[in-house]
């Protein structure tokens, strides 16, 4: 079963680039590629750009699971995803006006699935970029689900991370505290007592575990569950950007990083993003 659309996106656009995790790939012919399931079907997605739009190309032998996958791509891509509204408020603003004008294509990068997000971030915790995607690599080469084509390999489930032990883990790169955190979070997701469909719910959930902090939920809630007013505070190229646009003349702390981007609400991740393109 073969579904295929040509989704005209929401405003300026450009297709993103290729994940360094090993998930979303560039096949050949230029098209983005992944596999992602459906419970248990697999399903292989390419998305293109046409003359207008972006095509999606789902094939899988089930219809559902081709059209889950149309709809989980269009989110992962950012096709549905107004910013006009922001534009709007911010095109004159000192700091990030003059990024929208410049770039006015520029969207955050989301997850196909929330349960990417949150289980990235985790492994993203302190630790350099490069360091990051080397563990993510790891992680989807030893767990992640084959395509029937063996191409492509999708991010591990819940359920495959939560069943690992520590060790297994740590064999990965990822540091002990972050490996228990992982574990003990994909245990709650695959559960079902953590349902990252219910935002607010799932991080209180979540919050109750030792290694997952506010930077951890709103990671996964500005890139796996499409909220825009989570900023991830703590991140290290905030606390810099902001330390030096406030004139603080050291880091930020998480707390300044949030009052400096409490004017842009309810656009507070995605002021973030354009802030950041400043010195792009």
């Amino acid at each position: 079963m073969v579904i295929e659309r040509d989704l005209r996106p929401t405003g300026p656009y450009r297709l993103p680039r290729a994940g360094r995790d090993g998930v979303l790939r560039r096949a050949p012919g230029g098209a983005l590629a992944r596999v992602m399931h459906h419970g248990e079907l697999p399903v292989v997605v390419h998305a293109w750009p046409v003359t207008g739009a972006v095509r999606v190309r789902a094939e899988s032998r089930c219809p559902v699971a081709a059209a889950y996958a149309v709809d989980r791509m269009r989110f992962a891509l950012g096709l549905d995803h107004d910013i006009a509204p922001f534009h709007r408020a911010f095109r004159r603003d000192h700091l990030i006006g003059p990024v929208i004008r410049r770039r006015p294509w520029l969207r955050p990068r989301r997850r196909a699935e929330p349960y990417e997000a949150l289980a990235w971030a985790v492994t993203e915790q302190l630790i350099e970029t490069v360091r990051a995607r080397a563990i993510q690599r790891r992680l989807v080469w030893r767990w992640g689900r084959r395509s029937p084509c063996g191409t492509y390999r999708d991010a591990p489930t819940a359920a495959a991370l939560g069943g690992r032990s520590p060790a297994e883990l740590e064999a990965c790169d990822l540091a002990g505290r972050r490996a228990l955190a992982l574990i003990r979070a994909s245990r709650e997701v695959a559960a079902g007592r953590a349902d990252l469909n219910e935002h607010e719910p799932a991080w209180r959930r979540l919050r109750s575990i030792s290694g997952i902090g506010s930077w951890t939920i709103e990671c996964l809630a500005f890139h796996g569950q499409g909220r825009d007013d989570q900023l991830p505070a703590g991140d290290l190229a905030y606390v810099k950007l902001v330390g030096r646009l406030a004139g603080l003349g050291r880091r930020a702390t998480e707390h300044e990083v949030r009052e400096f981007f409490a004017p842009y609400a309810p656009y507070q991740g995605l002021a973030g993003t354009y802030a950041l393109g400043v010195a792009a």
